[in-house]
């Protein structure tokens, strides 16, 4: 069957993507940038990768008339538009608007539990899309989930930063709000499972693990598993405000996105019964059991996507193919370049950049460049990376984006998300076994100008110390 997957380049949309293959659909799958899509080789016979952008309704034809069905993963709460439900629902029936016209009898919405008449806006946003999609011409399927554990999930990376990060918490009440989390497996079962299956048509459904707990709960069970003691302790005083800046210097999250998980934890997330489970018959894990397969995974290096590696986990708002070709007008660069004694420890030095390995020299000046980042809203250093030694175009690693990642050709190009007066790129290239490294700014006025000459003396000491390292 044809299959149309929105969302392909995201956290669900990754993990769905091979288990579609493996049942042998042609899967067209839709993103922004053809160049931040990645799949393994032997998926490309199954895969069509076409450049849609649904907020742009002229770029729907792209959109072939002939799928069967399709599954709706966009969502966009953390992101910096503060109308982002606006355009959420403006995506939603740009969407209807096209996929009437296909022969597509099935979409399959991923959503949020919506049960609380008090809704908070990105939740409420999602309820808007649901009715937006119910307007089509075909059977509409809404799977709403609550809290998803999985390795490399925004809520599991929240729960381990503050359970790894602080032995004691004194945490807002919030933390004693109800939900009831599912495990990432899980869901992706729920959606494969209700592909044009007729007795999911038109029908919404709640999903979640048996286990219904605090997030209290939620954050002792993850010291438990991590045999970590933990006290917490709940305040009244926390404004929504002062606990969204809590997680936001805590954790790894973006502070739009901690205001929006904020305001959401407020509400109770409970499914209202879970009938779904028998007519697709699929046994939910319990939160125990979530943790444990995402902590193996994490431990063995084998996180299949992440919500850091999504553009709003950071600044960048464009295309990465607008800034691949590295600028050199009206720029200042700082050129370095070494002969190799290792072509494969080097590529792999070069692979491995960054995160938890380091920048291999003046760590703590990264470092405290990425708090500095942090103290004025920028995305600092805290995402780290994914995966430990591999990379692909359009992750994240620390303040940096992958523009470029080709290990065969031994070529690395990053673009800086912190904040700059200006743009950054730092390049590293391999050509007749010379590693040539080269730091990139173009400035924006006289204060641009006056940040290069200010970091200037620091430059020649860290640049010409990484590459040393990444030779020897």
């Amino acid at each position: 069957m044809k299959i149309l997957l929105t969302g392909a380049t995201g956290y669900i949309g990754k993990r769905l993507l091979p288990i579609l293959v493996s049942q042998d659909h042609e899967i067209i799958c839709c993103v922004r940038d053809k160049n931040r899509f990645y799949t393994p080789k032997e998926f490309l016979k199954n895969i069509k990768v076409i450049e849609v952008d649904f907020l742009k309704p002229e770029t729907l034809t792209a959109i072939p008339n002939d799928i069967e069905a399709a599954y709706y993963l966009i969502h966009s709460m953390s992101g910096s538009d503060d109308n982002y439900d606006e355009l959420e629902k403006a995506s939603a029936e740009n969407f209807v608007n096209y996929i009437d016209k296909t022969f597509a009898k099935q979409v399959i919405y991923l959503s949020g539990i919506v049960n609380d008449k008090s809704l908070s806006k990105h939740l409420s946003s999602r309820k808007k899309v649901e009715d937006v999609l119910h307007k089509g011409n075909f059977a509409i399927t809404t799977l709403r989930a609550g809290i998803i554990v999985g390795s490399g999930s925004a809520s599991f990376e929240i729960i381990r930063d503050l359970v790894n990060k602080l032995p004691i918490m004194i945490t807002p009440k919030w933390l004693n709000t109800k939900c009831q989390p599912i495990a990432i497996p899980d869901v992706l079962e729920f959606l494969s499972k209700s592909l044009l299956n007729p007795l999911t048509y038109n029908k919404s459904f709640d999903i979640g693990g048996p286990d219904i707990l605090t997030y209290k709960e939620m954050l002792l069970g993850f010291a438990k598993a991590k045999k970590l003691k933990r006290w917490i302790y709940t305040v009244p005083i926390m404004t929504p405000k002062l606990s969204s800046y809590w997680l936001y210097f805590v954790t790894s999250t973006s502070y739009k996105l901690a205001s929006a998980l904020v305001s959401s934890m407020k509400v109770e997330v409970i499914c209202r019964d879970n009938k779904i489970n028998d007519i697709l018959g699929v046994k939910p894990m319990s939160y125990e059991q979530a943790l444990s397969r995402a902590l193996i995974k994490v431990d063995e290096d084998k996180v299949a996507s992440s919500w850091k590696d999504s553009l709003v986990s950071g600044r960048f708002r464009n295309n990465i193919s607008e800034f691949l070709k590295v600028p050199k007008k009206n720029c200042y660069i700082d050129r370095r370049k070494k002969k190799i004694e290792n072509l494969d420890f080097t590529l792999d030095r070069i692979w491995s950049i960054g995160g938890e390995t380091g920048w291999y020299y003046g760590d703590w000046l990264w470092n405290f460049r990425g708090f500095i980042d942090q103290l004025f809203g920028g995305v600092g250093s805290r995402r780290g990376r994914t995966n430990k030694h591999d990379i692909h175009p359009g992750d994240a690693l620390d303040f940096w984006r992958v523009l470029y990642a080709n290990k065969k050709e031994g070529k690395l190009v990053l673009y800086a998300e912190m904040k700059l007066p200006g743009e950054a790129w730092l390049e590293f290239k391999i050509i007749h076994n010379i590693l040539y490294q080269s730091a990139t700014f173009r400035p924006k006025g006289i204060w641009g100008k006056l940040y290069w000459y200010s970091v200037l003396p620091f430059h020649g000491f860290i640049f010409k110390g990484m590459l040393n390292k990444l030779i020897k």
